[in-house]
């Protein structure tokens, strides 16, 4: 049977408040000595007590958890970015719910919905833009919210990105300073902030390096089913561009399944290759590859530190019965690495 709150006080001749009050942290601040807190932590210890976390979310309005959404728990990026959040989340005393939308807009917008039904204390997300009504709800709500990796500049919400354009022409000058004419860029949905911001940088970097933006050279890969839409996508490109020296890939993904193309294609990779992020493999299938590489590190820091915020500021607002949350926006830079 498990141990109770009732069962430490009957046992320490102590009252349930001030069991409660010493297992949840409050010792020091409800005046309670440093005798008593060490003889109800040694005897909870005693009894392996864990507390009712229902019962103690009623108590305080906070459940001590927060809820992860992103678009694909097996693409390796994301994965790094939970595990980077887990860690913060657990070192700032929360722990972490995970889902993975599939970038579905039904399927987010259901575990926004699940997410708020658990109590969560904010919210962490990578959206698929399209989720845009769910995500004003929790706005409207002054629900905590961060966005991470993805955005919506119309709305007010915290979010944290890279420096996508300077990345990506910074990544791209390099390439025309090789000596590269014919760049192919690759890219995948095209309705996301931060994609555009790619391209922008792209055809930036082109036009100051007076390279024409040849639309031929132009390659977007719809997401469902990508794996098999970027084989139509790239036979249409060799066939009416023979000559291609360089490839810019605006994510890992699709760098990863061009280099199979060439495989299965029986293409020899002799191009100048950059791209948004980087894979492990990228070691062995393109050992010269040049690469913006994501702060992981950073974006999960400065997700909870951002989320943290809001929680705080959420509870001092059910104090004074306000309803205001501050945004705020952080864009970080990626470490680039030149290797060609």
């Amino acid at each position: 049977m498990r141990a109770s709150l009732k069962d430490i006080a009957k046992e320490l001749s102590l009252s349930k408040t001030t069991v409660s009050w010493v297992l949840s942290g409050q010792a020091q601040q409800k005046g309670i000595s440093e005798t008593t807190t060490n003889k109800v932590m040694e005897y909870a210890a005693k009894l392996n007590y864990q507390p009712n976390l229902i019962a103690r979310s009623l108590n305080t309005g906070e459940t001590k958890t927060i809820g992860l959404i992103l678009p694909s728990i097996s693409d390796s990026f994301y994965s790094e970015v939970a595990r980077e959040i887990e860690a913060e989340a657990r070192e700032s005393g929360y722990s972490l719910m995970i889902s993975s939308s599939e970038s579905d807009i039904n399927r987010e917008d259901d575990i926004i919905r699940v997410y708020k039904s658990k109590r969560v204390d904010g919210i962490i997300i990578a959206p698929t833009k399209r989720s845009k009504e769910e995500i004003q709800h929790l706005i409207n709500e002054s629900y905590p919210l961060v966005t991470i990796d993805r955005y919506f500049p119309e709305l007010n919400a915290s979010y944290i990105i890279i420096n996508n354009r300077d990345s990506s022409y910074m990544l791209t000058r390099h390439l025309v300073n090789k000596g590269c004419k014919n760049i192919v860029i690759l890219t995948t949905n095209p309705h996301l902030t931060t994609m555009n911001q790619r391209r922008e940088g792209f055809e930036d970097a082109l036009k100051e390096s007076g390279v024409m933006v040849n639309p031929d050279l132009y390659g977007e890969v719809n997401f469902v089913h990508y794996e098999k839409n970027i084989y139509q996508v790239l036979d249409e490109i060799f066939k009416n561009v023979p000559d291609i020296d360089g490839f810019f890939f605006t994510t890992h993904i699709l760098a990863l399944e061009a280099f199979q193309y060439f495989n299965d294609k029986g293409i020899k990779p002799d191009f100048e290759f950059a791209c948004i992020h980087e894979a492990p493999v990228f070691k062995i299938l393109a050992p010269r590859i040049n690469t913006a590489r994501m702060p992981i590190e950073a974006i999960g820091k400065n997700a909870i530190g951002l989320l943290k915020e809001q929680i705080d500021a959420a509870k001092q607002n059910r104090k004074n019965r306000k309803r205001i949350v501050e945004t705020k926006h952080i864009v970080l830079s990626c470490s680039l690495e030149f290797r060609s």
